[in-house]
């Protein structure tokens, strides 16, 4: 069915540039646009609370994918050459020859051209096996992910919250105002629109790549120092229908920073946990004892046994102790069915997360 969707479109006379495009090429936004209906619909059979994932229509300017063919290497990778119908000619590549250099041709499986608001990018994937050394550091904790502090661990240590978005904001409103003010209503938009149609996009896409790479020296760090992290499974698609901390958690970036935790755990064959984030502030993490608090008291004061810690402290120590109480659920319930925990950790070294690399 997809094969006679992609060739019915192909000879199709009002998109003449679609025959021009490689046939593998085709074949794979053909394949992607088939993975988001099939979403769709089983999202529409599950019947979920939420948004079911309705396919959105997607410029055909933003990306290409090509497989096998369509495209050639130079030999010494400083070179990218397209073959196919569009006759796009040969590119040079920056920062990334002295990577690819290390690849033969038959493990590059596909070569993604991705559109940005700063120019096009070349995205490589290589059948390698990704295998890093780790020294194990006997260290375990938890982090109780927050907006004033981005997380606090187990151990009282904290790593700051940048609000990349809220720095850039007097020159994101600056730009747009501008943008406004060349706004034509009704007619055709004016060279200089665009032109700051493109400022204001590369602003957004500086926040986006500060969020990313913050979020993955973070994940790196944690994971590089412990054995085992715990942190809570939040769920930020519900969080963010608070109108006025929504701006706040998706500058932080909390589920992008899991993911990469959940990556690198796996790289690393360390042992990531999420655990339910209920009455990890409330519960005292010495005695038990819950103490109902609002979002603006910061301090955890137990009145049964005197504690007095951090509100971020004190739900890192509890996330970190269901962490544990869950490992030792799991290694029990494995042991009476006879499996080997050893075998089991080293596979999985992500429990019941993804283990994708988020770029993918």
């Amino acid at each position: 069915m997809q094969v006679v969707a992609v060739q019915s479109i192909a000879n199709n006379k009002e998109t003449p540039w679609v025959n021009k495009l490689n046939s593998q090429a085709r074949q794979s936004a053909a394949d992607r646009a088939w993975q988001s209906i099939t979403r769709f619909y089983q999202n529409c059979h599950a019947k979920i609370p939420e948004k079911k994932g309705f396919p959105r229509f997607k410029k055909h300017s933003r990306s290409v994918e090509y497989k096998l063919t369509g495209y050639k290497l130079s030999d010494d990778r400083r070179k990218i050459k397209f073959t196919d119908g569009f006759k796009a000619g040969e590119f040079d590549l920056w920062c990334s020859q002295k990577t690819l250099v290390y690849y033969s041709e038959q493990q590059i499986k596909r070569v993604r051209v991705v559109r940005r608001a700063d120019g096009y990018y070349c995205q490589f994937l290589i059948d390698v096996e990704r295998q890093e050394y780790y020294k194990p550091t006997g260290q375990i904790t938890g982090i109780d992910l927050g907006l004033k502090e981005f997380y606090t661990d187990a151990q009282g240590n904290t790593v700051e919250n940048l609000r990349y978005l809220r720095k850039s904001e007097k020159r994101l409103k600056k730009a747009q105002r501008r943008l406004s003010k060349r706004f034509c209503q009704g007619n055709k938009q004016s060279k200089n629109y665009h032109k700051q149609r493109i400022k204001v996009a590369r602003l957004h896409l500086k926040v986006s790549r500060q969020r990313k790479d913050k979020a993955i020296k973070d994940a790196l760090a944690l994971v590089q120092s412990n054995d085992l992290v715990v942190y809570e499974a939040l769920k930020v698609r519900n969080l963010v229908k608070n109108r006025k901390l929504a701006k706040s958690i998706s500058d932080a970036s909390w589920y992008q920073f899991t993911e990469w935790l959940n990556y690198f755990a796996k790289i690393y064959r360390i042992v990531c946990v999420a655990v339910p984030p209920h009455f990890t502030s409330q519960d005292c993490s010495v005695c038990g004892t819950r103490v109902q608090k609002t979002l603006s008291t910061r301090t955890h004061q137990c009145p049964n046994c005197q504690t007095v810690l951090d509100r971020d402290h004190n739900a890192a120590i509890n996330i970190l102790k269901k962490g544990l109480q869950y490992l030792g659920n799991h290694l029990n319930a494995s042991t009476s069915l006879g499996i080997d925990t050893e075998r089991s950790r080293s596979v999985n070294g992500t429990v019941g997360q993804t283990e994708t690399d988020p770029n993918a």
